[in-house]
């Protein structure tokens, strides 16, 4: 059985070189920011093929995030960096087209290229998913990759979005009407697979429905996050809910 997801393009990005020589001049601190650049963009390459394998995937974006979180924690881990505000960095986002968002914050950092691995998930369990016919393996691997994405949506929506100085610009991937989108979105296709799971199992047809109907809540709930922002940029997604919410109330 194959599954129908919708997917937004990946947000892409600037070039950085962490050039910190007026702040970092001894050789550990240089080190560092080679190392900053070098793994960025390796993840950064990895990202734009959802063919990848999601442990190699996983593994680059792990080794990059222990990197870039010497630049927002301090080293005795009870405070902020201060080097947190020392890298410019450029962002598009998902649903505002070719012109970047650019904020001076590591923060800003972190919470953009982890959301551009959660969609990277999204799209590499899309690709499993949309083969004619998958095993019961691939179908965990489905499940479990949109179970991924949704958590990293909102890790950074609960524990860092708060934290930029800058106000979110409507629509754009730091509102919370987006990132909920998002997790809504993953969590109730992690739930269609459950469903064919359990029509696959004979389960009985009063659990199957009532998760039917709990998934089309669920594609429900993600239109109307969406109907608050401009139909122009989100009307395709937005649809997409509306169909697959009134497909599980079939």
């Amino acid at each position: 059985m194959a599954w129908w997801f919708h997917r937004n393009p990946l947000k892409a990005t600037g070039k950085v070189n962490f050039e910190l020589k007026l702040i970092a001049n001894d050789s550990q601190a240089i080190q560092l920011c080679s190392e900053l650049r070098q793994t960025r963009n390796r993840l950064l390459d990895l990202l734009t093929d959802p063919n990848h394998d999601a442990d190699t995937l996983n593994t680059a974006f792990e080794r990059y995030l222990s990197l870039l979180l010497g630049l927002i924690v301090s080293p005795d881990g009870k405070g902020e960096s201060k080097l947190r505000y020392t890298t410019r960095f450029r962002w598009t986002q998902s649903l505002l087209g070719d012109i970047p968002l650019a904020q001076t914050d590591a923060v800003f950092e972190l919470i953009s290229i982890s959301q551009n691995v959660g969609i990277w998930f999204m799209k590499h369990a899309a690709m499993i998913a949309g083969k004619d016919e998958i095993n019961m393996d691939e179908a965990k691997e489905v499940h479990k990759c949109l179970r991924k994405a949704a958590g990293i949506f909102t890790t950074m929506q609960e524990r860092y979005v708060g934290n930029l100085l800058q106000k979110c610009e409507p629509g754009s991937d730091l509102d919370s009407a987006v990132v909920n989108a998002y997790i809504t979105q993953c969590t109730a296709e992690a739930q269609e697979v459950t469903i064919a799971r359990a029509i696959e199992l004979k389960h009985a047809p009063s659990l199957i429905s009532a998760l039917a109907n709990e998934t089309a809540r669920l594609y429900s709930t993600g239109a109307n996050y969406l109907s608050r922002l401009n139909s122009t940029k989100v009307g395709k997604w937005r649809k997409y809910f509306e169909l697959k919410s009134i497909f599980y109330l079939a």
